[in-house]
């Protein structure tokens, strides 16, 4: 990436303002040239399919903010991939119908990162992906990468984002309107209580 060449996940955010996880069809202004799967557009995080998936429904959560590596994200934006990652990654596998899969975060070039904007891998393994008997390192990246099947991909989004509608209900149920409140916030109501009772 040149700093000639604009960032494609700061072009996703700009076309995808943020939204309550719990509509099923989430504004976009994309042109017809720009195609993007988005399945989360919270104000400080996205969540959509990866183009060039290692396996189907492999999903990226990036922060909607353009920073380069992890060390880079503000408390408020870590609160907030921290709190959706795991309900994208319980959506994401019942759609999948897997009990296993990675969360990948690279840092760099030399790490793998690709595009230099901070984002997770949620990668979906399938059971026809052996079980990986060497414990020792394995990169979670072998295998063949494809480009995404667009009528593949708009049929999994719209069952993805049905099972992100379902997990904000069941946190509803869990932990109350309150947890709700700040999941859709992002966290930022955390930061303001918290500073209240300093």
């Amino acid at each position: 990436m040149t700093s000639s060449t604009p960032c494609p996940f700061c072009q996703i955010a700009a076309f995808h303002p943020p939204c309550s996880p719990l509509s099923l069809s989430p504004p976009s202004s994309a042109p017809p040239t720009h195609t993007s799967y988005v399945l989360l557009s919270t104000p400080l995080t996205l969540a959509f399919l990866d183009i060039a998936p290692i396996s189907r429904g492999h999903v990226l959560l990036a922060t909607r903010a353009h920073k380069e590596k992890l060390s880079d994200v503000s408390r408020r934006e870590g609160r907030a991939l921290g709190a959706w990652i795991g309900l994208v990654s319980r959506a994401v596998m019942r759609v999948m119908g897997v009990e296993d899969w990675n969360v990948v975060q690279n840092n760099g070039a030399r790490a793998a990162q690709v595009v230099p904007h901070v984002h997770f891998h949620i990668i979906p393994r399938a059971g026809d992906v052996p079980e990986i008997k060497n414990r020792s390192w394995t990169v979670f990246g072998k295998g063949q990468r494809e480009e995404l099947d667009d009528e593949d991909a708009v049929q999994l989004l719209e069952r993805m984002r049905r099972e992100m509608k379902r997990e904000v209900e069941l946190l509803r149920e869990r932990e109350g309107e309150d947890a709700v409140r700040i999941l859709l916030g992002d966290g930022g109501e955390v930061e303001m209580s918290m500073k209240s009772k300093l």
